[in-house]
């Protein structure tokens, strides 16, 4: 059976998951955005945010894996302990 607790949990997840990978699209968005206005100005300011929207990319794919994970497990766990 399906309770009120089991339904808000999953919903609370997903609202985090969701929150977290359109926080990290705009972040990128932006910066790269800046990297592109940049190059005409400044060619070293230009390389110095692209090195930067790299390690954002990276950094976000890690913390996408870690969510997918974590959302997994407790996902697991709310449907286990209602059984």
């Amino acid at each position: 059976m399906i309770n009120s607790t089991n339904i808000k949990a999953n919903i609370t997840l997903a609202v985090q998951v969701t929150a977290n990978i359109t926080a990290d699209h705009l972040l990128i968005h932006l910066i790269g955005g800046a990297t592109l206005a940049l190059i005409n100005i400044s060619t070293t300011t230009a390389l110095i945010t692209f090195i930067i929207l790299i390690l954002l990319t990276i950094l976000e794919f890690t913390v996408a894996l870690i969510q997918g994970y974590v959302f997994t497990l407790l996902v697991s766990l709310y449907l286990h302990d209602n059984n």
